[in-house]
Formats: structure tokens, C-alpha cells, sequence
């Protein structure tokens, strides 16, 4: 596959990712509200690790890719 067709199937997803954004948010309302998903709030400070949250974007990443891209 050649570099143009990845950047292309790329601009593609996300012109996708915008609009699911765009009309439908509440899709991704449940990012960063998992159990083990770290928030430390203080008076001047928050620090937010969404650790379970990117757990499961890895997965779904790793099977999409093996699914597309597998030989």
C-alpha cells in the first residue's frame, strides 16, 4: 500500500471521527469515567490518567489494524 492511500484512508477517518463528534458526542461520553481511570483533584491543580480508558483504545486499535492490514 502505498504512502497516498494510507494518508488518504487517514483523512477519511478522521473527516468521520469529526462528524461522529460533531452530531453524536455522547457516543464518547464514557471516556475517562471507568473504574481505574485516575483523577487527582486538589484546590490548584488536576491530574487525570484515564489508564482503563486507553486500555480499551489499544484493543480496539490492535484488532482493526489485524483486521485491515493482516497478510
Amino acid at each position: 500500500m502505498s504512502i497516498g492511500k494510507i494518508l488518504i484512508f487517514v483523512g477519511i477517518g478522521l473527516f468521520l471521527l469529526g462528524l461522529i463528534l460533531s452530531y453524536a458526542p455522547g457516543i464518547f461520553s464514557w471516556f475517562g469515567k471507568l473504574p481505574g481511570d485516575i483523577r487527582i483533584q486538589d484546590e490548584n491543580k488536576y491530574i487525570f490518567i484515564p489508564i482503563t480508558s486507553m486500555i480499551i483504545i489499544s484493543l480496539v486499535l490492535t484488532l482493526v489494524i489485524n483486521l485491515f492490514f493482516r497478510r
